[in-house]
């Protein structure tokens, strides 16, 4: 088969299309053809070895300190079942599938196998393989306005709405009944707009919190040092949801503004699981959300992929395709 790997930390350029051995799956396995996957923040911080957050030694440690341990990236893709392993009951050879590899990565390629009990499930009817790859980015949304208990009404400001996870997460709000500010460069205002956003502030021109406007909710992807900002922009029982927290000492300002206030910083990882996808398969086939994809690319032009997300300037998701593999 033909995967994308890399054998040394560095720019995109470092990323190489070879041939490897085709995987079969084990026991409680499906091995499942790579139809498109998504290239977000998280491969490109992974292949440079710069992780901007706290948890950036544990991330070293776990995927390899002077060198990648796991050399194929890639986490939210579609493809379609290829073969079953043994015991496997809930998918069978040809079902069209999205899923989330999570920490296993391996997506990057033209065959993967996982565990079928893990967080893949039924393609939407109505989307195509690539507009359904960017799906699992949805988890992170789907787990941060969970935890704020969202409801009707309720003010939310999301920093970062253009990217992958803002641009559901601007979705699933106005789902649920909310007013939503989307924080983001002029160039993806059209975009946010035509997904439902209220209001639109260009974080070139200024900082949201000088408006003087309260929020119930602020969604902060962006991962920059707006801690004071956020806070000082919430309602008195208002939730600032931390995606990417700037560092230690803004985990902890966050662990004591929650314990002295009845403000409540929220900062976890989210759990990939199948039942949270077929959530996201739902809203997409009964219309409430729509996948926004940028810009596509084969899968031969992986290190363009990758300058794209660093650019900063995709709107929404940027997607590799192995249509001509």
């Amino acid at each position: 088969m033909k995967a994308i790997v890399f054998h040394r930390y560095g720019p995109p350029e470092v990323l190489q299309v070879s041939s490897l051995p085709t995987p079969s799956p084990k026991t409680g396995e499906v091995r499942i053809q790579v139809k498109a996957v998504t290239v977000n923040a998280g491969d490109c911080e992974i292949r440079s070895a710069k992780i901007p957050n706290a948890i950036w030694f544990f991330v070293r440690l776990y995927f390899g300190f002077f060198a990648p341990r796991k050399k194929i990236l890639g986490i939210y893709f579609a493809g379609i079942v290829d073969e079953v392993g043994t015991g496997v009951t809930n998918f069978q050879k040809g079902d069209a599938i999205f899923a989330c590899s999570g920490t296993l990565l391996g997506a990057y390629a033209q065959y993967i196998c996982m565990p079928a009990k893990k967080a893949i499930a039924i393609k939407p009817k109505n989307v195509d393989f690539e507009s359904a790859s960017t799906l699992g980015l949805g988890l992170d949304a789907l787990h941060f306005l969970r935890k704020a208990n969202i409801q009707r009404g309720q003010k939310v400001l999301i920093n970062g709405a253009g990217g992958g996870i803002g641009t559901i997460a601007v979705q699933l709000a106005k789902y649920n009944g909310a007013i939503v500010t989307a924080v983001d460069h002029t160039d993806k205002h059209k975009m946010l707009q035509s997904i439902g956003v209220d209001i639109v502030i260009d974080y070139t021109k200024e900082n949201f919190a000088d408006r003087n406007d309260k929020y119930d909710i602020i969604f902060d992807l962006v991962g920059k040092k707006m801690f004071r900002s956020c806070i000082r922009s919430l309602t008195k029982n208002g939730t600032l949801l931390l995606a990417n927290p700037a560092g230690l000492g803004q985990m902890l300002r966050g662990k004591l503004t929650s314990l002295f206030s009845r403000k409540k910083v929220v900062s976890s990882f989210a759990t990939a699981k199948a039942r949270n996808l077929q959530y996201l398969q739902e809203l997409v086939e009964a219309g409430h959300l729509r996948p926004i994809v940028d810009m596509v690319f084969p899968f031969t032009e992986v290190v363009q992929a990758h300058h794209r997300v660093e650019s900063g300037q995709k709107k929404g998701n940027v997607v590799l395709h192995f249509r001509d593999a």
